[in-house]
């Protein structure tokens, strides 16, 4: 990951950290000052994504280890790995335990206590929430570019970039749903809006859950760069004067921006081995000036005229 990305990432975070922090606490006070499930499925909310973000900075720090005997291409998927965990520890305990609450209290219900601190509470946590947001979009909309919110999360190999960004938005639409759910049972004198609020925000939940879980799974099976990328390389490739023709290519991420690019080439008819081995030196040269993202090429080379294919590997 670049010092600069990778620096605007970790602020990002522990800004989310330090605001939950402050915000959980708050809340379960509130929680147990009122006895309302929504506060209560809320300061869970900011609990998890406080642990949450502990654990990126753990995979950021673990995917920057070098490579060692064990790890031959580096440790950049302990990224990938630790999103998978945040992913099912917001379902497991922030979505399942705000579900749990809504239904208790749908069950046996009671009455609430005075709501002013929950207000309160919620106007402070959408303050320090909006802060992180802030934080969290500027390093999502430098990872995003020109491509659509959904786009830039479905394609990013970094999740770090999107995180802060994506809890923070569901911690804010949840503040809206506690509010409106405390508000309504205060109008109408009844716990079941604040219990169906606790039920609704642990839906969000479990939806960013499966969010984060599947573009994790595809991120740690291996996924390649993109199509437009990859085309971008073939026609390098094949613009050189020593390539007759690009017969495969296939690319791996083994981190946000570690790649592994294979190529099978067939060069020009009178290029000699020693061509060849040249040839080979300057498309390893020009690929990684052009993409730096590509840090390990490997060549499978062979001339048009000759009847044996001579490989050659080269890594950078």
């Amino acid at each position: 990951m670049p010092a600069d990305d990778a620096s605007e990432s970790k602020v990002a975070i522990t800004a989310a950290i330090v605001a939950n922090v402050a915000i959980a606490l708050t809340k379960l006070v509130a929680a147990t000052a009122t006895g309302s499930s929504a506060m209560l499925s809320e300061a869970i909310h900011s609990i998890v994504d406080t642990g949450n973000g502990g654990l990126l900075l753990l995979g950021i720090r673990a995917s920057r280890r070098p490579p060692d005997f064990e790890h031959p291409f580096g440790h950049g998927r302990e990224l990938y790995f630790w999103t998978l965990i945040v992913a099912i520890a917001i379902f497991a305990v922030g979505c399942a335990t705000s579900i749990y609450e809504g239904v208790t209290h749908l069950i046996s219900p009671h009455p609430l206590g005075n709501p002013f601190w929950n207000y309160v509470v919620l106007g402070s946590a959408f303050i320090f929430e909006g802060t992180s947001w802030i934080f969290g979009w500027r390093v999502f909309k430098m990872a995003k570019g020109r491509r659509g919110v959904l786009e830039a999360i479905h394609k990013t190999k970094d999740p770090s970039s999107f995180m802060v960004f994506f809890e923070d938005s569901a911690a804010l639409l949840g503040l809206v749903v506690a509010f409106i759910g405390i508000l309504m049972g205060r109008a109408f004198n009844t716990p079941y809006p604040d219990a169906i609020a606790s039920i609704v925000i642990g839906l969000i939940l479990g939806v960013i859950s499966f969010i984060l879980a599947y573009e994790s799974k595809g991120l740690l099976i291996g996924e390649g760069v993109d199509a437009e990328i990859l085309n971008k390389v073939r026609a390098l490739i094949e613009g050189d004067r020593d390539v007759a023709h690009v017969s495969g290519i296939l690319t791996l991420h083994f981190g946000p921006h570690e790649v592994l690019l294979t190529l099978e080439v067939r060069f020009r008819d009178e290029l000699s081995a020693v061509g060849v081995r040249a040839a080979v030196n300057r498309l390893r040269r020009e690929v990684n000036k052009a993409y730096p993202d590509i840090t390990r090429i490997y060549f499978a080379s062979e001339s048009v005229g000759q009847d044996e294919s001579s490989f050659l590997a080269t890594h950078h």
